[in-house]
């Protein structure tokens, strides 16, 4: 059985509170969970509670059939502790609602601190228009699951 490599994910991992990062974390074994209209809303629901929380403010994020894309500001805790609390607030909340996967996410997930003087309107643009670059959609506001500060 091969050893999980999810562990390397964390190596020269820190939380900088104020700091902008972009959050990528895939389904397990890249499974289309997301197809299906509801369980994507429930994952957005998810991003909303963390900056409720005060845990992040989003600026831009895209659910993806098999990922979601989440660029935020991180407030005053980890990145480790905003992904738990997502991922595993998403997961009770999908199956809860019937998802048939016993494991939503997959182990880990990247992480990108943004340079201060990275031009963060560009990643985001990046971010939702991946719809578009996966073959979904020809425009991007035919498609459902994006959101941006600057819209």
């Amino acid at each position: 059985m091969p050893t999980p490599q999810s562990r390397l994910l964390r190596r020269g991992r820190c939380s900088e509170p104020g700091r902008v990062y972009l959050l990528t974390s895939s389904t397990d074994h890249r499974r289309p969970l997301f197809q299906d209209f509801h369980s994507a809303r429930l994952v957005i629901r998810h991003f909303r509670q963390a900056d409720q929380e005060g845990n992040s403010r989003t600026l831009a994020w895209v659910v993806m059939p098999d990922h979601v894309h989440w660029l935020i500001e991180l407030k005053e805790v980890t990145l480790g502790v905003l992904m738990r609390r997502f991922k595993s607030r998403s997961s009770h909340a999908l199956r809860k609602a019937g998802a048939r996967a016993s494991t939503v996410w997959q182990n880990g997930y990247h992480d990108r601190a943004l340079r201060r003087d990275e031009d963060v309107v560009k990643v985001a643009r990046y971010i939702i228009y991946n719809p578009v670059r996966a073959g979904l959609v020809s425009r991007i506001g035919d498609y459902p699951h994006w959101d941006a500060v600057w819209v």
